[in-house]
């Protein structure tokens, strides 16, 4: 028998909703992956390709996903039954979004345990340590030791899911309007902080000065693939988000605008935090995965007030991964509610429980169960890998692929354009729509299955 569950929650107000949705697509994606990328492939010139990406790309798919969740006004699992029917094989676009979310929170609530035990540490003194290849040694021994790590975890999830159930407008939009402008009043500041350091303006102009020879086409699906992973393309945090909007009276195109805007922001802001202190101290700004919590760890140990600085940083970081996460706990708590009839209650906790089982599973892949692996990958990697480079990209062809077929451009414009202001989806959105965004998003799941380069 289904639980008695009140009335479906909404937003309550435009704005609250606009700031929740901000928290969804300014994550680690933006704090910890966008910056070792930009490493990775150059500075300036992977910096542009992004944001043009950001504009062409991102900003049409994930209009269409809001808006898509505003039609349905369900999640996805029941919104794409209600709209396309039982036996419609684009029902899987909300299959997919779920098993995203599902799978990158799995992995994304254990980076969260690490940043948490990186801030305790900045309360202890721990950051006098400078040489890189010894912060190496350090974490991947604390990465290996399941008992602190699963405890940390579980403090950080257990702080989500007090938030998330408290509800739309009382947990996850409450938290919003107050998370959001510290996180970015943090990476404003620590942005300044960094560009005081002497020889920091190398730093700057490595950043923000393009090197056209750079570009390529590994550099241009690298970028396309970050606008997808930091935006939320695909997750089903942007469908579930827009579900609670008012079906006629919101303004999607001006919303999803604003959002990838600040995204966006956030993004150049947290390079802009870390490139001209690394240059300032001359540590490699092309180090991947290990920059946040090896390399700015180093340069945290070559600072006078070192620990200060690395509380700052860390709790900026935490703030950023936990406003993802409360979205996407959302996303899936919401889902369990709607398609099995639970309170929220039941349906959070089992979320939780559920995500922690696999959590533990990745933690102790560091560890106990390290020779474990899956196609030659470790559980951590496979879970990153599985969920970035195949489900999160093929959710977001389908989805591209759904607006240019069966919805129809003509039939989502006028959707979209209902309650919208300034920002409209015009005619110019068509060529987009129907063939850049559906090539684009195949050459990208094509690129992550190793199929291009």
């Amino acid at each position: 028998m289904n639980e008695t569950r009140p009335p479906r929650e909404t937003w309550g107000s435009q704005l609250g909703f606009i700031l929740a949705a901000i928290g969804f697509s300014v994550g680690l994606g933006n704090i910890w992956r966008f910056p070792y990328l930009t490493g990775q492939n150059g500075g300036g010139a992977f910096l542009a390709v992004y944001l043009a990406l950001a504009v062409v790309i991102g900003v049409p798919l994930f209009t269409a996903e809001i808006s898509l969740g505003r039609k349905a006004q369900k999640t996805p699992l029941v919104g794409l039954r209600d709209l396309v029917g039982r036996r419609s094989p684009w029902r899987v676009i909300g299959w997919l979004g779920i098993a995203t979310a599902l799978l990158i929170l799995s992995y994304y609530q254990v980076i969260m345990g690490w940043i948490a035990a990186y801030l305790a540490r900045s309360f202890g003194a721990g950051f006098r340590e400078a040489d890189p290849a010894r912060l190496a040694a350090a974490f991947d021994a604390f990465t290996a030791r399941p008992g602190p790590v699963l405890a940390y975890t579980a403090v950080v999830m257990a702080g989500l899911g007090v938030i998330v159930g408290r509800g739309v407008q009382a947990g996850v939009e409450r938290a919003a309007r107050i998370l959001i402008p510290a996180l970015f009043f943090f990476l404003v500041a620590l942005s300044i902080y960094s560009m005081t350091f002497e020889g920091a303006g190398a730093g700057l102009l490595w950043y923000l000065r393009p090197d056209v020879s750079a570009i390529d086409a590994g550099m241009v699906l690298a970028a396309l693939g970050q606008v997808f992973y930091s935006i939320g393309v695909g997750m089903t945090g942007a469908f579930v988000f827009g579900s609670y909007l008012d079906a006629t009276r919101s303004d999607v195109p001006g919303s999803a605008a604003t959002i990838v805007a600040f995204d966006t922001l956030a993004a150049i802001l947290a390079g802009l935090v870390i490139f001209p202190a690394l240059f300032a101290f001359g540590l490699a700004p092309d180090s991947g995965p290990g920059l946040l919590f090896v390399t700015m760890s180093a340069l945290f140990g070559r600072l006078p007030a070192g620990d200060v600085a690395a509380g700052l940083f860390f709790f900026l970081v935490l703030i950023a991964g936990a406003t993802s996460g409360l979205a996407l706990l959302e996303a899936l708590t919401a889902t369990a509610m709607e398609s099995l009839g639970w309170s929220r209650r039941r349906a959070l906790w089992t979320v939780l429980g559920s995500l922690y089982a696999l959590g533990a599973a990745i933690v102790l892949g560091f560890g106990p169960w390290s020779d474990v692996r899956l196609f030659g990958r470790g559980l951590f990697d496979i879970a990153d890998y599985v969920s970035g480079n195949v489900l999160l990209t093929l959710g977001g062809l389908l989805l591209s692929l759904y607006v240019a077929t069966s919805w129809g451009f003509d039939r989502f414009r006028e959707e979209t354009n209902r309650g919208a202001g300034r920002v409209r989806v015009t005619g110019a959105w068509g060529p987009v729509m129907r063939w850049l965004a559906p090539l684009a998003v195949a050459l990208v799941l094509l690129a992550g299955l190793g199929l291009v380069g």
